[in-house]
């Protein structure tokens, strides 16, 4: 207790020059440094199939290119909202539908089937549908976002509240506390874990389903960013747009992990 108590309350200079000397920092580090080698090499003919692939240095060279443009930064913010907003809205909506249908038998039976019926559909499946029903491109490409992270939210809060021992409710309810308390103190806490892995799973395919809905319905992001450049044979500036991609999925994804972290403090202590 009091050496988890000491690390919390560590300096941030202290906490981070602790993590760059770590192991678990230095062999990412080598991971990647090695990757970059390879691909390197690969691009130089190390490897035939990568031969129409431009060095790293030509990739960070048009990398430098498009971080001075405002086109760029504009195609992140864009592709930034459309996510938030999409991922946003499928917690308001999963998370409810989840624990309903996890803590009452009878509403699981009406809306369960149609879950089921609805969820094998692939995201993408709805662009065409999405476009017809929603007045704009921004509000169709919002709800592929929302569709992207429904499904797996409320299939993980589902999991979360079957998943809790039945002694527990019933002792509780030996005990006499009501349905109200049963749901408050018992079932909400207990399903917070598999909220969180949830949010961490559907925040990956919100990026995912997003890049692809720009890709297909979209004037401005990431997705549009980089079909453009594949569209004018820009092969760096795939790459670049790639690269965009994958850093702004890994800051949504600490983000989501702070936010998993404040709703379990006891995983600072454990």
């Amino acid at each position: 207790m009091a050496n988890a108590a000491t690390m919390t309350g560590a300096p941030f200079s202290v906490r981070v020059r602790k993590f760059v000397v770590s192991k678990q920092f230095i062999r990412g580090a080598i991971a990647i440094f090695g990757f970059l080698a390879l691909w390197q090499a690969g691009s130089m003919g190390l490897f035939p199939f990568m031969h129409a692939i431009p060095t790293p240095i030509t990739v960070a060279a048009t990398f430098w290119e498009f971080l001075v443009t405002a086109k760029y930064w504009q195609s992140c913010l864009d592709s930034t909202l459309r996510v938030m907003y999409g991922f946003v809205a499928a917690q308001l909506v999963g998370i409810p539908l989840g624990l309903g249908m996890g803590w009452n038998r009878n509403f699981k039976d009406f809306s369960y089937p149609l879950f089921e019926l609805m969820r094998p559909i692939p995201p993408l499946a709805w662009v065409p549908v999405s476009i017809l029903f929603w007045p704009t491109n921004e509000t169709s490409i919002a709800f592929i976002t929302f569709i992207g992270a429904f499904f797996t939210i409320v299939v993980n809060v589902l999991g979360g509240v079957s998943s809790i021992p039945r002694q527990l409710v019933d002792a509780a309810v030996s005990f006499g506390a009501s349905p109200k308390q049963v749901f408050w103190r018992i079932v909400l806490p207990a399903t917070i874990p598999s909220i969180v892995t949830g949010m961490m799973v559907g925040i990956g395919i919100t990026w995912n389903v997003v890049i692809a809905a720009e890709m297909i319905a979209g004037n401005t992001g990431l997705g549009r960013l980089t079909w453009e450049a594949y569209l004018a044979g820009h092969t760096p500036g795939i790459i670049v747009g790639m690269i965009s991609i994958g850093v702004a999925g890994y800051v949504s994804s600490m983000a989501v992990k702070v936010v998993g972290d404040w709703l379990m403090p006891w995983k600072k202590i454990f």
